[in-house]
């Protein structure tokens, strides 16, 4: 069993998903667009639907992250429904990807060691996605 993390956008979701494969060194998923799942001749698709993408999914620092566009229309509430957390032991790792999110994002907490982690920060990037990032100590054995 797995608790999913799920991220929607309102049309830019092959756009924030590129660049997160980029940030986290991972391929640029398969994606599949509403255009491309079953015609239904009762619902026809709307053209501006088509394009956009009905489900992708990434690994993000061992963790699987799913993706969608909401349909045309939807209401969507953005990024505050949500926050992600990257746990790693590798703190260059946590350096570099929290530089390369702030970009064009706001930082809440600069990377500082606090007292519940040696290398701690948050923000929220440019597309109003919640990220914090914590360094853990690798298990000793």
């Amino acid at each position: 069993m797995a608790v999913n993390i799920y991220i929607n956008f309102d049309g830019n979701c092959r756009e924030a998903v590129t660049y997160y494969a980029e940030i986290f060194g991972t391929d640029v998923p398969v994606m599949m667009t509403f255009g491309e799942g079953p015609a239904d001749p009762a619902y026809p698709m709307p053209e501006e639907a088509k394009g956009r993408v009905m489900h992708t999914a990434l690994e993000i620092a061992g963790t699987l992250v799913m993706f969608s566009d909401t349909f045309p229309g939807m209401p969507l509430v953005q990024g505050n429904n949500i926050n992600l957390t990257v746990t790693t032991d590798d703190k260059g790792s946590i350096t570099v990807w929290y530089d390369q999110l702030k970009e064009g994002g706001s930082v809440e907490m600069e990377l500082a060691e606090t007292f519940f982690s040696k290398w701690y920060g948050s923000l929220t990037d440019k597309y109003g996605i919640h990220w914090q990032f914590s360094h853990e100590e690798a298990p000793s054995v």
